[in-house]
């Protein structure tokens, strides 16, 4: 493939790296240097930065690294930065919040079952631990009392098509010992490959992926059916299910597909199931299931079209995440690889399908689903309006450029005759943000006509096309050429910055590149 030609620095320089074999994802750190071949835009003392990212967790570690003054994991100088982040990625970061959470969102099913006296437990693998725990919970960081976890570490390995398996068997067995134990009156387990492998571009790996998941429900829902749990089994959203654009290239992103729901029990025969549900629909199926009237929080209604009375109360649900579901036969990962066990569940319970995407969830119209959405969803039971609509809302009605945490950051920088640097991913549409945010901070750091302002980008392929990184980067970067005192100066690879499970060599390198000008440094092209 002849190497594509850009007028801008560093989307020449991703360019030349994709013709060395890297990619987005794991793009190593470029830097643009000065005439004295000098990193610019380093981050300096009393500096602000405001970080545009949203969803969250994968954010907490950087910005720890950027703002804490005795941060203990690798060296840092504390620079005793003014930093403001799109929305609250963790209550005990200091920093200002631009979109705070609206609301608490109380009585998760979790916190629900928990004051009612009943035992939950969690399983899954760290990979997912966050989404099982943090946001099947409402966003809540703490366990509720009667609520266990049990999360199996994931493979430590920077080649995750060594283990397309990932931890699934050790995360069933635990699963079927807990239903055999019969302590809890609700189970919810994640399984994780589908999700993990469908965002690499191999087809084996996602088929040894799928292969897997597909045994370990067959072999979960054996147990189940013997020791007497009724089993939930769905997904957060979908992945290989859609796994080509329509020109036959491979799109390794979330989809905006509905996902399975089945219910296995006892009582197959009496069940009917309803369409037209989401993923807020499940928690308050659960609760029925359970003989529980659910809490006035939970808008989500029962998928149960008749009254049943359940000789067991005890649930196993069953995430099988990023398992999407989709009749084409196109691109579909799933149909060409085969599941046979959940065919054959298919064709001897009760089956529908769930919404996981869009303004059901919270989404704007056409939008992707993505496991933070979807396990929160799952989790309480009721629509929560996202953080994009409400930035993008912001942002058309004009807010957003009022907002007091940007103000601040700007005002600081005004004040102390320092830099202001913007931070985020360049994607047409990730659940990590959009370039519009950045888009639109360019225009309020333009319209106050700050005297420095530095951006720096970080790239992920997930959902987009080989090679988006460089496009976005030049539209980025002529975007800039256009504005006053506003110059886009580094750019990595999301691996690097967006971790969630303590790889801090990995933050390390966003780190150095952000403050030290670490990397592979190229000449502006001015």
């Amino acid at each position: 493939m002849m190497k594509k030609k850009y007028d801008t620095p560093l989307a020449q320089a991703i360019a030349d790296a994709y013709a060395n074999g890297e990619d987005d994802e794991t793009l190593e750190p470029i830097i643009l240097v000065d005439e004295n071949h000098l990193p610019q835009g380093r981050l300096e003392s009393k500096d602000s930065l405001i970080f545009a990212n949203i969803r969250g967790e994968r954010e907490v570690e950087l910005t720890q690294a950027l703002t804490e003054e005795r941060f203990p994991h690798f060296p840092t100088l504390y620079l005793n930065l003014t930093v403001s982040t799109m929305i609250m990625y963790h209550p005990d970061l200091n920093v200002n919040v631009a979109f705070p959470p609206t609301e608490n969102l109380n009585n998760s099913i979790t916190e629900f079952l928990s004051k009612n006296g009943k035992r939950i437990l969690k399983c899954v693998e760290s990979e997912k631990a966050i989404h099982l725990t943090y946001f099947f919970n409402g966003k809540q960081h703490s366990k509720f009392p009667n609520e266990d976890q049990v999360i199996i570490p994931s493979h430590e390995t920077e080649d995750l098509t060594e283990f397309p398996e990932m931890k699934s068997a050790e995360v069933a067995n635990t699963t079927i010992n807990a239903m055999t134990d019969g302590n809890y009156d609700l189970i919810v387990t994640n399984i994780s490959p589908c999700d993990v492998m469908g965002h690499i571009e191999r087809k084996e790996v996602v088929g040894k992926a799928i292969h897997e998941v597909d045994e370990q429900l067959g072999r979960i829902v054996t147990s189940a059916i013997t020791t007497g749990y009724t089993v939930f089994v769905t997904a957060d959203h979908g992945v290989a299910e859609s796994w080509l654009y329509p020109d036959g290239t491979i799109d390794t992103g979330h989809t905006s597909n509905p996902v399975p729901f089945l219910i296995i029990s006892d009582k197959t025969s009496e069940i009917q199931l309803r369409s037209g549900g989401s993923l807020v629909d499940i928690a308050p199926t659960i609760l029925e299931v359970m003989g529980l009237e659910k809490p006035k929080e939970m808008q989500g209604k029962t998928l149960l079209q008749n009254e049943i009375s359940f000789k067991s109360h005890y649930v196993l649900l069953l995430i099988l995440d990023g398992w999407g579901y989709n009749p084409d036969s196109y691109g579909n990962l799933f149909l060409e690889f085969g599941t046979p066990n959940m065919d054959q569940l298919r064709n001897a319970f009760p089956f529908t399908t769930l919404i996981a995407s869009g303004p059901p969830l919270g989404m704007p119209e056409g939008t992707v689903g993505n496991s933070e959405i979807g396990h929160l969803h799952m989790g309480i039971g009721r629509r929560v309006v996202s953080d994009r609509v409400r930035i993008f809302d912001a942002i058309n009605n004009g807010e957003f450029f009022q907002n007091k945490a940007f103000q601040e950051a700007i005002s600081k920088a005004r004040e102390n005759n320092t830099a202001l640097h913007l931070l985020g991913i360049i994607s047409f549409y990730s659940s990590h943000g959009s370039i519009k945010y950045l888009e639109a901070l360019m225009e309020l750091a333009e319209r106050e006509k700050l005297p420095k302002i530095y951006l720096h980008g970080m790239l992920g392929r997930r959902g987009e096309k080989p090679e988006a990184g460089a496009h976005y980067v030049n539209q980025i970067e002529l975007k800039a050429k256009k504005m006053e005192n506003i110059r886009f100066v580094s750019v990595i690879g999301r691996h690097w910055a967006l971790d969630r499970e303590k790889n801090w060599d990995r933050i390390q390198k966003t780190y150095d590149m952000l403050v030290h000008g670490k990397g592979k440094h190229i000449k502006d092209f001015q």
